[in-house]
């Protein structure tokens, strides 16, 4: 993996609101993962993620090998998403054999979606379960998806506990801002409960620098948006995802 900012959580631990703009790239996972996305607009996205200096491309992962190849000698790492963006539809040994399949592609980490009507139905050892076969059989960072908003606190807690015990090497406090725009309360939160077990990327609805710089001062070491460009350039009026 890069160093593009997956072991500079540190440095933003106090002075993230003084950062300009511009360095805030390094932070942030570059993300197009929509329908329809065609051959040059992910090529594009992979040239702009290497031109902004962003952590990552996020990218669906049936174009992972060509992004791959596109950002080959750059040291910036490609990254997937699975069971996403309808969260928790898919069967457990599904979900790791896709996983299996994206690492083989060459994406260097994954988030992925969590089992949330498991756990809202008790099946705790099925939703660390599906969460831990991902994990063994990918091989590389995974990042869970937790859904805060849609948990209770007990419940909160418990699918940290659980995505800690699994192995996940992330937690994310939403997968995009259809469920929850992201926060510093949920990002501090994340931070204090994983207690160094895991460490927390934000995603939801972060469009502007000033998000972006509150987010690492609660602790976020990524970001993921589709609007990494305004916010580095530090222009308004961009969607993100």
């Amino acid at each position: 993996m890069s160093g593009n900012g997956h072991g500079a959580g540190g440095v933003v631990g106090g002075p993230s609101g003084e950062l300009p703009a511009r360095a805030l790239a390094p932070f942030i996972q570059h993300t197009l993962i929509s329908a329809g996305v065609t051959r040059e607009e992910i090529l594009t996205h992979a040239r702009e993620t290497a031109a902004y200096g962003f952590a990552a491309a996020m990218v669906p992962a049936s174009w992972c090998a060509v992004v791959v190849a596109e950002l080959a000698g750059t040291g910036i790492p490609v990254a997937s998403a699975l069971d996403f963006p309808t969260v928790g539809v898919m069967t457990s040994r599904g979900k790791a054999a896709e996983a299996a399949e994206i690492a083989r592609l060459g994406a260097a980490e994954i988030d992925i979606g969590v089992q949330v009507g498991w756990l809202r139905s008790g099946l705790h050892r099925e939703f660390r379960d599906d969460i831990a076969g991902v994990v063994a059989a990918a091989g590389i960072p995974i990042k869970v998806m937790l859904e805060l908003p849609l948990l209770t606190p007990a419940e909160r807690d418990l699918a940290v506990e659980l995505a800690c015990e699994a192995g996940a090497a992330w937690l994310k406090n939403a997968s995009s801002q259809r469920v929850g725009v992201a926060d510093p309360a949920s990002v501090a939160y994340l931070v204090a409960r994983a207690a160094g077990r895991a460490r927390v990327k934000a995603s939801g609805g972060i469009a502007t620098a000033d998000q972006a710089r509150a987010l690492l001062a609660a602790g976020a070491e990524l970001l993921g948006t589709s609007a990494g460009i305004a916010i580095v350039t530090d222009t308004a009026g961009a969607a993100a995802y």
